[in-house]
């Protein structure tokens, strides 16, 4: 019997050997032992390579407006365990993931004693655990984050209301396949048979692959810069971008999310789209105020995230090539004045060179790389074996690092830490408690 939190999680981490593993047996085959709460649930799927969290995030917040109690899974952490199971942002319990990790163990060992559905891993459990969870809280709705893909992801067992595929890119090409049209094939596979779906910016070749999977399975679809379009007014003067937004309701103007980054218009103005096709469903009319206040109200830890305003610290988890090159692009387009220093690191199955390319490009700019604890944290001394990044300077631990960048920055400079979500993560921590 497991009395503490720390043993509960330590219990979900030790599925973690198990790995990466497509596939939807072993979730069907424990969800069915607990008399599967997933089928008593609205819910709403969101796929994507990035933008997949704040747009979680920002849906979040629009239907809370509406008084709704909302479910949100998402991953990975920032902060604490917990976040990744909340509702209306509030996190599950500690009492309740213990409750829920005894409730399991028995199951799960039932389930590894059969060689079709053996093994079970983390993320497959903790897909689990929020679905019973939201089951038990009777959320209003919930918005689930798929974890990898979409097709073969642990949470491509529900039956969604609305799905969602934010944006496609270059990333875990080794599971989901080495073209656009390959990973977009993935992604679409949470496209259910007449279920509403809603696109971010999308490029062609992959939006093509979407809207033929839509049509196939006869799933109406709403796509960025067709259904609906965004007017990018500028960054707004305290932290946030301004942005107007319309679609076939009309115009709504000078909306501001407080999350910087042109991109986040992106993710703000799909979360929009989702919203107006949730009151549609249910036949709400649809007040501007509730879209307003829903995105204000809108908080995504660690990107784009101001940590300090003296020293300046800015973090962002641009962990794919996708990702820092949108970064890099908002870095030039926010801050050309600025001194840029950058403290960087990832996992070594990342494109690590492609990701120092683009991070080149930022003028005015001093890049370290460094490293953290994480068991597939990008080593030094295989950096330095890596073709094209033999100047680069690195530094033994990210403490040493940030000590080093801090003591060079001037006032008016910009110290940017990015890289791994568990990297910025990491920092975020210590920062936060220093």
């Amino acid at each position: 019997m497991i009395k503490t939190v720390e043993e509960a999680i330590e219990w979900i981490h030790s599925r973690l050997p198990f790995g990466m593993r497509p596939g939807l047996d072993r979730v069907k085959a424990l969800l069915e032992l607990i008399d599967n709460p997933e089928q008593n649930l609205q819910m709403i799927h969101v796929a994507g390579t990035n933008g997949k969290g704040s747009t979680v995030s920002y849906l979040s917040c629009m239907l809370q407006e509406l008084g709704l109690s909302v479910g949100t899974f998402t991953s990975p952490f920032i902060e604490v365990f917990n976040e990744r199971i909340a509702i209306n942002g509030q996190w599950i319990p500690d009492e309740a993931i213990i409750r829920l990790v005894n409730k399991y163990q028995p199951f799960v060992a039932l389930l590894d004693d059969q060689p079709a559905v053996t093994g079970i891993t983390e993320f497959e459990l903790l897909t689990v655990m929020g679905l019973d969870y939201f089951q038990e809280q009777q959320v209003d709705v919930a918005i689930i984050e798929v974890g990898l893909g979409g097709l073969l992801d642990s949470t491509n067992v529900i039956e969604p209301i609305l799905t969602a595929i934010t944006t496609i890119g270059m990333d875990h090409t080794d599971i989901l396949g080495e073209t656009l049209e390959e990973i977009a094939t993935q992604k679409a596979g949470i496209i259910k048979p007449n279920v509403p779906l809603v696109t971010g910016k999308i490029e062609e070749a992959a939006l093509k692959v979407i809207k033929d999977i839509a049509m196939k399975q006869n799933a109406p679809i709403k796509c960025f810069e067709e259904d609906y379009q965004v007017d990018y007014q500028g960054p707004d003067s305290k932290w946030g971008e301004i942005f107007d937004f319309y679609n076939e309701a009309g115009k709504i103007k000078n909306i501001k999310t407080p999350l910087l980054g042109e991109h986040q218009i992106e993710n703000a103005s799909l979360a929009i789209e989702l919203f107006f096709s949730y009151c549609h469903l249910k036949q709400i009319p649809i007040k501007q105020e509730w879209i307003i206040n829903g995105l204000a109200q809108t908080h995504w830890p660690a990107r784009m995230e101001k940590i300090s305003d003296e020293p300046f610290i800015v973090m962002d988890g641009a962990h794919n090539n996708h990702a820092m090159k949108r970064l890099v692009e908002n870095v030039m387009r926010e801050f050309p004045q600025r001194k840029i220093w950058i403290l960087f690191s990832a996992l070594e199955t990342k494109d690590i060179t492609q990701m120092l390319a683009e991070l080149a490009r930022i003028p005015s700019s001093e890049l370290l790389v460094t490293t953290f604890d994480h068991p597939k944290a990008l080593h030094i001394e295989k950096l330095k074996s890596m073709s094209g990044v033999t100047s680069i300077k690195t530094a033994a631990a990210w403490q040493l690092g940030l000590a080093d960048l801090l003591e060079k920055s001037m006032a008016d400079d910009l110290i940017l830490i990015t890289g791994s979500l568990y990297f910025v993560s990491e920092i975020r921590q210590f920062l936060l408690n220093h």
